[in-house]
């Protein structure tokens, strides 16, 4: 039986390492400023201008539940594409810094511990090993849902 692998694009927030599937991302561009957007929550950072299309940028951090990412040289911005039934949607999300592409084969996920993770377990798709180190699978549907981000902008404008 031939084992079935996925792509993902690794990164850094913190000290912590985190993937995402890398058929959702679009492209990885250099931090080169943001346009803050007042009366936003804290999770968006604010907008980019994308090739003329305007692109809301996530701190990964904040919506993770930690502290805003510090800017610095290696800072950068995720561009994913979400495809859900609601909507397509294209975010921009704050790393501290890309890392690389890996192939996690499907038997070396493991599943999200029921405890003890700092972040909401319907955000994590697995927990990933390589080399002596642990990678956080994101579930970007989740962790980032149009419909859920909205909801989060709304309660914070009442």
């Amino acid at each position: 039986m031939v084992e079935k692998s996925s792509q993902f694009l690794t990164f850094t927030i913190a000290d912590e390492h985190f993937g995402m599937d890398l058929h959702q991302t679009r492209e990885i561009i250099e931090y080169a400023g943001i346009t803050q957007v007042p009366l936003m929550p804290q999770f968006i950072s604010g907008v980019i201008n994308l090739r003329g299309e305007v692109v809301p940028v996530i701190d990964l951090s904040v919506r993770l539940g930690r502290k805003p990412i510090t800017i610095h040289k290696r800072t950068c911005v995720i561009v994913i594409e979400l495809h859900t039934s609601e909507q397509h949607c294209v975010l921009g999300l704050l790393a501290d810094a890309v890392n690389e592409v890996i192939d996690i084969s499907s038997s070396s996920i493991e599943d999200a511990p029921a405890f003890g993770a700092k972040i909401r377990a319907e955000f994590i798709q697995g927990i990933a090993k390589k080399d002596d180190e642990f990678i956080v699978l994101l579930d970007a549907e989740k962790t980032l849902s149009p419909r859920e981000l909205a909801h989060l902008v709304e309660a914070e404008l009442q």
